[in-house]
């Protein structure tokens, strides 16, 4: 329980201070040291002119207060520094492990790559059709099939059911389950 409690209140530090740039963090750090020198020398020369205690004592806890405000936006600081470097850390493992992946499967990928065509080729499709599908089924949208071939939507969404007809298919889902529907793994029935 403690180490959940540490971890929300570090992650709200971590928010707080995140909005904050790091020149403001550090302009807020030296007008609260500055608090804390101004009100220690204060503190000194009244205690040799003989100020009551309660008022040393009073400013004093204005000057530990700056302090403890310091301390906290530095440990924020740090603290922020260290998320982002984990953060960091974890992108880019995640990026080498999509990489090793993308090595490690691209003879496979490359082999699919060519009996998909194959089968396009069976359905008699143009070389646009074969090209709008293949990008039907990297589940491009109509509209940016479009933009990357540097056609109009409408002659996309008309080469994509000329594709469904030809392959005497239903619409996208159906075509799209006709390739890939046997690399998922077999479902098991749920348990009553």
């Amino acid at each position: 329980m403690k180490k959940k409690l540490g971890t929300a209140k570090t992650m709200m530090t971590t928010n707080m201070l995140s909005s904050l740039t790091k020149k403001e963090r550090w302009v807020i750090v030296a007008v609260l040291l500055g608090i804390a020198v101004i009100i220690g020398a204060d503190i000194a020369t009244d205690y040799h002119e003989g100020v009551r205690s309660w008022h040393i004592v009073a400013e004093g806890a204005v000057a530990v207060s700056a302090l403890v405000g310091i301390l906290y936006l530095l440990s924020g600081s740090f603290s922020l520094k260290h998320s982002l470097e984990v953060e960091r850390n974890t992108s880019e493992e995640l990026r080498q492990e999509a990489e090793r992946w993308k090595n490690a499967s691209k003879k496979y990928l490359q082999g699919l790559s060519l009996a998909i065509d194959t089968q396009l080729s069976k359905w008699h499709l143009t070389d646009s059709e074969k090209e709008v599908a293949f990008l039907l089924l990297k589940g491009f949208s109509l509209k940016e099939i479009a933009e990357t071939r540097k056609t109009s939507e409408r002659t996309a969404r008309t080469q994509a059911v000329s594709i469904y007809a030809k392959a005497s298919l239903s619409g996208r889902s159906e075509f799209a389950a006709f390739f890939l529907e046997d690399l998922l793994p077999p479902t098991t029935p749920a348990r009553a």
